[in-house]
């Protein structure tokens, strides 16, 4: 999982509580000791949590997922391996209960105008543009390209999408 809201190496396959919790406490750079301390346990606790000796509580895999700054994703991942049910909803962008947020990423947009601008999500993925991104799009590349969803790397590096017009792609 990209960016800055998985640690790197994250597997895609499920993943025991304590080895997610080990690889979440290590991404952050923090002995269990540091751990321990910021969620008021017992280092010999978080040692026992990471080699599966014993079980967390739904309040404890809050309480380290709050203190190690967990991404909410990522803790309903910690909340499932731990056997509990996830918390935090996840819903796309153009669900009716995310209009707000929808309308303010479009304001961004449109406030970016006559430049283009792309709004994109955690896979690089392109959710919103504005016109005069549509327009130079349109323009450039292959409407194949253009056809959802739009990865912004397979745009950028199709030999009918941006890439002849990259005057170094060789080098880049």
């Amino acid at each position: 999982m990209a960016r800055p809201a998985s640690p790197q190496g994250l597997p895609a396959t499920p993943e025991p509580f304590g080895a997610r919790l080990r690889t979440w406490r290590q991404h952050r750079h923090l002995s269990q000791l540091d751990l321990a301390d910021a969620a008021d346990v017992s280092t010999r606790h978080v040692s026992f949590l990471e080699t599966g000796r014993t079980n967390p509580s739904r309040d404890m895999v809050l309480r380290l997922c709050e203190r190690l700054g967990v991404p909410l994703r990522e803790r309903n991942a910690l909340l499932t391996a731990a056997g509990y049910a996830p918390m935090y909803r996840e819903r796309p962008l153009d669900d009716p209960a995310m209009a707000a947020a929808r309308a303010a990423v479009e304001l961004v947009l449109k406030g970016h105008e006559p430049c283009p601008a792309i709004a994109l999500d955690r896979h690089w993925n392109v959710v919103a543009t504005n016109r005069a991104a549509q327009a130079l799009l349109a323009s450039l590349v292959s409407p194949e390209q253009l056809a959802d969803p739009i990865n912004v790397f397979r745009l950028s590096l199709h030999p009918q999408g941006l890439a002849p017009r990259i005057v170094n792609l060789a080098q880049w």
